[in-house]
């Protein structure tokens, strides 16, 4: 991070990024500044979550809006969904660099990342991105532990990924679906459940949870499809599987 002399982070206030501004403040002082995107893939609750954590840690914090959704390539929802997302992030955030005298732009893939299906990661890699936490081989659990060790409130956040990962491959994104989802996952966070996703097949909610929390969704399945169904679906599922990052992935990666 020394050495990129300053930088534009891509921050969500996920753990990942919330670590990376942490360092590139640390090292560079001045010469790192944090950008926010906002879309209708991100629920707004997140979104304030980051501003409210940047503004904590006497972060520079420069908003953007990207239209990811409006792309027809994006919306189609093929597999290669989260390139073109990177895309449109990344052609937003470069003049947003260029404009602060920048030296580099970076966001927080991590060497987990590496194991996955990551189409956006080759977004980065062809526009020249940097990925400081990968490139130092940190892992989920390093960051994490380094998070903690650093006083990073959020270093324990369930993971989080867009509100379009909750819809297969082949259907395609809408924002009345995306705004379905944040509705369903927000009703099921008020009842308890930390890590959780809704997975939007139509009229069906297919919603995962931690394996621990499995049986405390079953015996709440009133209260549960209450609350799902009042989101908009007419069906709910639970997993019995638990929730697994990438679950959808394996659709088409079968074939």
């Amino acid at each position: 991070m020394r050495g990129l002399g300053s930088v534009l982070v891509a921050y969500s206030g996920g753990v990942d990024s919330t670590l990376l501004l942490k360092l590139a403040m640390d090292e560079l002082g001045n010469g790192a500044v944090a950008v926010l995107a906002s879309s209708p893939a991100y629920p707004e609750s997140e979104q304030q979550a980051a501003r409210s954590l940047a503004q904590s840690m006497g972060a520079r914090l420069v908003e953007v809006t990207t239209d990811e959704v409006e792309l027809e390539a994006y919306a189609r929802n093929n597999p290669d969904r989260c390139f073109h997302c990177k895309e449109e992030l990344f052609h937003t955030l470069e003049p947003v660099q260029t404009q602060l005298g920048l030296k580099h732009l970076a966001y927080g893939a991590t060497a987990d990342d590496a194991g996955d299906h990551r189409p956006g990661h080759g977004s980065a890699v062809r526009r020249g991105v940097r990925f400081p936490l990968l490139e130092a081989g940190m892992a989920k659990s390093d960051i994490r532990a380094s998070a903690r060790a650093l006083g990073l409130p959020n270093w324990n956040k369930p993971s989080f990924a867009c509100l379009s990962s909750r819809i297969p491959h082949g259907t395609a994104v809408t924002v009345a679906a995306l705004r379905q989802i944040e509705r369903a996952e927000d009703a099921l966070r008020q009842l308890g459940f930390r890590q959780v996703r809704v997975r939007h097949h139509g009229d069906v909610a297919r919603i995962e949870v931690d394996a621990p929390e499995i049986a405390r969704l079953l015996e709440q399945r009133e209260r549960v499809a209450d609350a799902v169904r009042a989101a908009g679906y007419k069906f709910v599922a639970a997993d019995l599987e638990g929730y697994e990052s990438g679950r959808l992935n394996r659709t088409w990666q079968a074939k």
